[in-house]
């Protein structure tokens, strides 16, 4: 509560800004969803059918000289459903809060904790701009991020369920010729836990990870490459159908590099993907790497989408193929998904009808091929404001 009262108490005090020197807007949006999750004869909880809600404001401030701050307000409390997954519990309380969704009843877990998902804030000169603090992916949008860190399942949003779609750094934007060009330094996990004399655990440990994309058009064709390199070792991370969140590899420097493109045709946005990602190396031997210490990682991969926009109706497929050749057998990993939804509007208001299917395959050549699939079934509504 107190922390609420604090919360309002600023806004109050920078609502009263004079107009000329500051501007700040709010908006945001609540949503309840039912979910009916049905699995393969694999897993535990074959059918599951729960409920759901979200609520995230938004904040945005402009003030004079071009400084700006955002803020999204949301719950990043872990709550989960049963799953039957082992380790689920130890991935909730790493990974977050599930895109901010909480789930109803269960376990009389259920508590909605308000906090800054994002918080930055920046200087905008017009044609360059600097950006500091907890920085919005997109990455639902953008499967670049899902690769780089679940290249043995990267699809289903992982970035944005597990790793509530941002990532603590500095941006510095500027525009070269007809296109931006935008460089991210950032930190995707936090080990520094030792200082230990050859080892590499000390303060330099955090995974660091840049990311350079340059946005531009020819005609009516917008193009956005992209690289996502490890400037030091970090973890990528194994998104299963039980959605542990384990690591697939510890203590590596991935690299992951490709485009986002965008086509209109008539009335229909066309949308195209595509990645590939590498990590290759030894797991460092230190403490802080656990059983993984010493391990030689070798894995590459890559992941496709082709996503249509129709009016209220969009739809996009993905597909993914990983080989990890760390370890003998080689696995290969060829992941399937398919999201449709259909918004309905209603003024405000709004219907979302959802489906997401997907499919997983781990081929070794020497065991039986491991298939599973999982079907989510949702219905979303949401009051914008």
């Amino acid at each position: 509560m107190k922390r609420m009262l604090s919360l309002a108490a600023m806004f109050a005090v920078l609502s009263y800004a004079s107009p000329a020197s500051a501007e700040l807007k709010f908006g945001g949006d609540v949503s309840v969803r039912v979910r009916d999750e049905a699995f393969d004869a694999a897993r535990k909880a074959q059918d599951n059918l729960y409920y759901q809600y979200r609520a995230r404001l938004n904040v945005a401030g402009d003030f004079e000289g071009g400084y700006l701050f955002r803020a999204l307000i949301s719950n990043e409390a872990p709550s989960y459903p049963p799953s039957g997954g082992a380790g689920l519990p130890d991935s909730a309380t790493r990974f977050g809060g599930a895109g901010g969704w909480q789930t109803v009843g269960y376990g009389n877990t259920e508590l909605y904790t308000i906090g800054f998902s994002q918080l930055y804030f920046g200087r905008n000169y017009g044609d360059s701009h600097y950006l500091l603090g907890r920085l919005p992916l997109n990455s639902t949008n953008n499967p670049a991020f899902d690769i780089h860190l679940y290249p043995k399942n990267p699809l289903d949003i992982p970035t944005t369920t597990f790793n509530n779609d941002r990532l603590f750094g500095v941006n510095y934007g500027t525009k070269i010729g007809s296109g931006d060009l935008n460089a991210v330094i950032g930190v995707f996990d936090n080990l520094s836990k030792n200082d230990t004399s050859g080892t590499g655990d000390g303060l330099l440990n955090d995974g660091y990870v840049l990311v350079v994309n340059y946005k531009t058009k020819i005609g009516d064709v917008t193009l956005e490459p992209q690289v996502l390199t490890a400037l030091n070792q970090h973890d990528t991370v194994t998104q299963t159908t039980y959605s542990t969140g384990l690591p697939f590899h510890r203590g590596i420097r991935p690299l992951t590099f490709g485009t986002n493109v965008s086509v209109p045709v008539g009335d229909v946005k066309l949308g195209f993907s595509g990645f590939r990602t590498s990590g290759h190396g030894t797991t460092p031997s230190s403490a802080i790497y656990e059983t993984y210490a010493g391990a030689n990682v070798d894995y590459s991969g890559y992941l496709f989408r082709i996503k249509g926009e129709y009016g209220p109706f969009l739809a996009w497929y993905d597909y993914n193929k990983t080989t990890d050749k760390s370890t003998s057998p080689t696995h290969e990993y060829t992941n399937k998904f398919l999201w449709a939804q259909y918004k309905i509007p209603a003024g405000k208001l709004s219907i979302q009808p959802t489906v997401r299917y997907l499919t997983t395959s781990d081929h070794s050549g020497v065991a039986a091929d491991v298939n599973t699939h999982r079907l989510r079934s949702e219905l979303w509504a949401t009051l914008a404001f």
